[in-house]
């Protein structure tokens, strides 16, 4: 069977590669040549991504891109102030949108419904999707790469990995679960988003998008601690998690069931391999904390695009000074974002006092002192721009 053929394959229909796609499709003179490989049964879900419960934090960057395509959700939750502590520790800072000029400095979206804005605007770009299980990088030469999907064959002159990390080794095992779950507060704060530092890891009450009053809740803690706190019953966890948390909110009562995930950082040593290039998920995973992986592949999904713009212009030239020029344009975002979180995400759960304390001054200091916490917050906001 002769493969299909095209200039250029996204592996992966996710948020990232979905947002590649409708990038570049407004970039090539034929979208008809790029292909998004999406898999029949993306999650648990399949289909259905009305059902998936996750949410995700987008901040103010990447709003204005997903609103630039057309794929923004009608509901979202605005983060206008984000408050920032350590339990049993002095110390917390407090970053407000006005501060930046901006009208947010993020939002809350459902995953699905981020899912399906972006999976229709990809249907009326002119981009092929083509959706099938098991699709794999066969073979790759001087002039493309073979790709399978189940038992079609294609052939690009460019692929795109998209699609999550395989066959790579963990760069660091956190001792860490996240436990992920609603959660009712009464006293809601509208616009607040919090990161408590706890000696087990950060805890994020985040302002759900679908009711005022409802929170989403990512609870790092220990092994352990996740078990057990999952074995409680709603009453007994909904207390656990109010006294973990403080009185800011008045008390959470959980609502829903509460699911586990445990928490590690990949990093792919390479994300160009000659005519594939990996970005988002399939280049990285981060730790939760401060919620920057979906916004860190946005960007790689939008600099990609943008130094792909000559090259789609000319697919039979070599790829290979486009792919350097990304890589060199995106290695100090992604070295500062994925040490950021790794720091963020360790330095409070040391259980030494010295440090503890240290960052409590750190983080009293930022409150003081504006120009302290502006660099952190622009990161957060918009990512490092070169």
């Amino acid at each position: 069977m002769q493969p299909q053929d095209f200039n250029l394959a996204i592996l992966g229909g996710g948020p990232v590669g979905s947002a590649l796609a409708l990038l570049l499709a407004r970039l090539a003179p034929h979208p008809a040549r790029i292909a998004l490989l999406q898999a029949e049964t993306a999650s648990q879900y399949g289909h259905r991504p009305e059902l998936d419960p996750r949410v995700l934090a987008v901040n103010h960057g990447s709003r204005v891109l997903l609103e630039s395509l057309g794929a923004w959700p009608q509901q979202a939750a605005l983060i206008q102030t984000i408050h920032v502590s350590q339990r049993g520790r002095l110390g917390r800072t407090v970053i407000k949108h006005d501060d930046f000029n901006v009208p947010e400095l993020g939002c809350v979206v459902r995953y699905g419904q981020l899912y399906e804005k972006l999976a229709q605007a990809v249907i009326t770009s002119g981009v092929q999707v083509l959706i099938g299980d098991g699709t794999r990088v066969s073979e790759q030469d001087a002039s493309g790469v073979g790709i399978e999907q189940g038992a079609r064959r294609l052939h690009a002159k460019l692929v795109i990995h998209a699609d999550g990390l395989t066959g790579v080794e963990s760069t660091r095992q956190y001792t860490q679960y996240a436990l992920l779950t609603r959660a009712r507060a009464s006293r809601p704060r509208v616009g607040w988003a919090f990161e408590r530092f706890t000696n087990e890891g950060p805890l994020a009450v985040l302002p759900h998008p679908e009711a005022l009053g409802e929170q989403s809740i990512v609870w790092c803690c220990s092994p352990a601690r996740a078990t057990a706190l999952q074995a409680l019953s709603p009453e007994n966890f909904s207390h656990a998690l109010t006294e973990m948390f403080g009185s800011r909110l008045g008390t959470l009562t959980a609502q829903g069931p509460v699911a586990c995930v445990p928490l590690a950082m990949t990093l792919r040593p390479q994300t160009i391999d000659g005519r594939c290039v990996a970005i988002g998920n399939a280049a990285q995973t981060l730790h939760p904390v401060a919620g920057q992986g979906l916004n860190l592949g946005l960007r790689d999904a939008a600099t990609l695009a943008i130094v792909l713009r000559g090259w789609l212009v000319t697919p039979d030239e070599p790829p290979a000074i486009a792919l350097q020029r990304y890589q060199q344009l995106r290695g100090p975002d992604r070295q500062v974002t994925v040490r950021l979180t790794d720091l963020l995400s360790r330095v409070f759960t040391t259980k030494l006092p010295v440090v503890e304390h240290a960052a409590g001054l750190a983080l009293l200091g930022m409150d003081l002192l504006p120009a302290l916490r502006a660099p952190l917050a622009r990161h957060l906001l918009q990512g490092l721009r070169l």
